[in-house]
């Protein structure tokens, strides 16, 4: 399952995971129409599936459209969690609504998905769970602009850190991947290394940047490295200059 998968990032994610050899790939998505992606899917040679899911709804309404997602089209042993809104404000301009949707959006949904698919990973004795946080969230970096999405994301960490090592007797691991600045979700890396970006690399992120994070994480040999962050940024270690507003 990968969810968010309409488009961005995580379209190219599924679409790869499906190129990879996965038998079934199912995606989530909530007002981007599913179709390009689930033919991306097809096209690499998995059977897909689109189940729409609202993760800024109430919990219970989320719990049962990720179960009557895994009743249709699962069991999964594997979770690439890509669903996390992100929004620009400082603190002191940020309201209530813009926080419910940080932490709901990217830490809540982030732990309905794991909680929603860990019994049949625990039932096969394998699971992978991967999900995103943001450039410094596992450090909690300041990120001046982007305040409640850096402080869920870095309670994502938290939250995935512990659950890895409460899991870990069970062949299920669990990763965060960090991506950079990557503006233009859908370029291969070909196409991005005709970009220039202002990170030490000097070129501009890709879908299969990310990719090739996620598949290292999922892989069935990885069954040693669980609770880990990896920065898949460029060298970028500071907070985005674009994300600065006054």
């Amino acid at each position: 399952m990968v969810t968010g998968a309409a488009s961005g990032l995580a379209a190219g994610i599924a679409a790869g995971l499906a190129s990879d050899g996965f038998e079934r790939v199912a995606i989530t998505w909530r007002e981007t129409s599913p179709e390009q992606s689930l033919a991306s899917i097809r096209n690499a040679g998995a059977r897909a599936s689109a189940t729409r899911i609202d993760f800024l709804a109430g919990s219970a309404e989320i719990e049962r459209a990720l179960a009557a997602c895994q009743s249709e089209h699962g069991p999964f042993d594997t979770l690439v969690h890509a669903v996390g809104p992100m929004s620009f404000a400082r603190l002191e301009h940020a309201d209530e609504e813009g926080y419910r949707a940080m932490f709901d959006g990217n830490l809540r949904s982030t732990w309905l998905a794991a909680r929603a698919l860990l019994p049949a990973m625990r039932a096969a004795g394998f699971g992978r769970i991967v999900a995103f946080g943001m450039n410094g969230s596992s450090l909690a970096q300041p990120a001046p602009g982007l305040g409640l999405h850096a402080a869920a994301k870095s309670a994502l960490v938290s939250l995935l850190r512990t659950l890895a090592a409460e899991v870990a007797g069970s062949g299920i691991t669990v990763n965060v991947i960090e991506p950079g600045d990557i503006r233009e979700k859908a370029l291969t890396r070909s196409q991005a290394r005709e970009l220039t970006a202002r990170n030490p690399v000097g070129r501009a992120g890709s879908f299969e940047d990310i990719l090739d994070a996620v598949r290292f994480f999922v892989a069935p040999e990885r069954d040693f490295i669980t609770g880990a962050v990896l920065s898949v940024t460029g060298g970028l270690q500071g907070p985005y200059e674009r994300n600065t507003p006054r």
